[in-house]
């Protein structure tokens, strides 16, 4: 039961990361979901681009990729590649704080290994309803 996170080409520490491994595990037992073992990978979009180009076929930028590793439905077990420049720039575009898109996106990555889609206009509804209701569980950091 553990959430580690990890820096690849960028210089990235997250502020409160006691505080943030706390309101994951909370997301996830509340999604009735147990928790094995989370990565956090925080890169580059040229990092995340290769990453997209090489595993997923797809040539275009993205803020983040979700690798579920896990064997078993109900527990929670992979890789979530976060780019900190399309988050940054997301951020910026959508006028919020960087710190809220980011966390937005981090819970993104669980509520996929918790089996939520969001390739049809209704799933990606249903994802932004659950990010906001996490995102409402968030303590103040």
């Amino acid at each position: 039961m553990k959430i580690t996170f990890f820096s690849e080409d960028v210089s990235f520490k997250l502020s409160s990361p006691n505080k943030v491994r706390r309101w994951i595990k909370e997301v996830i037992h509340l999604e009735k979901h147990t928790l094995s073992e989370i990565s956090y990978i925080f890169c580059s979009d040229d990092y995340l681009h290769n990453m997209n180009v090489q595993y997923l076929n797809h040539d275009t930028l993205t803020d983040i990729i979700t690798f579920d590793n896990s064997e078993q439905e109900e527990l929670i077990e992979g890789d979530i590649f976060i780019s900190v420049d399309r988050v940054k720039e997301n951020a910026t575009q959508l006028n919020l704080p960087f710190d809220t898109e980011l966390h937005r996106v981090m819970i993104h990555g669980i509520l996929h290994l918790c089996g939520y889609k969001d390739k049809t206009s209704a799933d990606n509804e249903l994802m932004r309803k659950k990010e906001d209701a996490c995102l409402s569980l968030l303590p103040d950091l």
